[in-house]
């Protein structure tokens, strides 16, 4: 599972687009920066549809400018998919992934976002998500089967 040794951005002043990009690089040890940001946007992107109401507009505010402008421009799913479903939605969206990488991408994403945005946010965010989201944010997954 990713993880992050560096301080957490929301203890940064003047966080950006470019700090969330390195954190997510150091996290899933990407080689480029470039990679980073596709893994970052398609991930993003697909977590916009499946985070509503007032989570999806406290995390837009607490994400950089631009991660904010990915995660609410997603028009909402239509049904919850389950954490495995996502990662394969993440697969389906990146050329050549196997459900094994997506997971691996998926997971160096979000495993960032604690830092970012903060825990209470995350914690308010996994509460409308199905059962299994928190192992791909970095967190042991407690919640009883629903």
């Amino acid at each position: 599972m990713p993880s992050t040794t560096t301080a957490p951005l929301v203890d940064r002043p003047g966080r950006a687009w470019a700090d969330l990009i390195e954190e997510v690089r150091e996290a899933g040890r990407y080689p480029t920066r470039a990679e980073a940001e596709r893994v970052t946007r398609i991930v993003l992107s697909a977590l916009g549809g499946h985070v509503v109401g007032d989570e999806r507009v406290d995390l837009a505010q607490a994400l950089p400018e631009e991660a904010a402008t990915v995660v609410a421009s997603q028009i909402p799913a239509t049904r919850p998919l389950t954490a495995a479903e996502f990662v394969d939605s993440v697969a389906a969206r990146i050329p050549g992934a196997t459900p094994a990488t997506a997971r691996w991408d998926v997971s160096s994403v979000l495993s960032v976002l604690p830092g970012l945005v903060g825990d209470d946010l995350v914690t308010r965010v996994l509460a409308q998500l199905p059962p299994g989201y928190a192992l791909l944010f970095g967190r042991a997954d407690l919640s009883p089967a629903r």
